[in-house]
This record gives C-alpha cells, sequence and structure tokens, in this order.
C-alpha cells in the first residue's frame, strides 16, 4: 500500500486499538500490523504509533 495510506491506517488502529502499531517497508510496499506480532528485521521498522505517547 502506498506510505500515505499505511500512516493514515497506523495512526488509526493504534488509536481504535490501543495498542502500538508498527508501519513497516518491504519489497512488496508498506504494511502496518501490532507491534507484539512483529518478529523481523528492525531495519525494516519506518515508524512506531503508540497510543499512550504524548
Amino acid at each position: 500500500m502506498p506510505l500515505a495510506t499505511a500512516q493514515s491506517l497506523g495512526w488509526n488502529l493504534s488509536r481504535t486499538l490501543m495498542t502500538v502499531i508498527v508501519l513497516i517497508e518491504t519489497n512488496q510496499g508498506y504494511f502496518v500490523i501490532p507491534a507484539d506480532e512483529f518478529d523481523g528485521d528492525p531495519e525494516q521498522v519506518v515508524r512506531e504509533y503508540d497510543p499512550f505517547s504524548r
């Protein structure tokens, strides 16, 4: 998915689910997943959305 779409989705999921979401970049594009489910290369992480941080 495009970066702008992934950023919007990541922020929205984080606030809706009240969990940390990571935005990752792969060869196939950008994806968002819950941080506790990501076990890949930390270099893939573009952004982390934490609903509890200010």
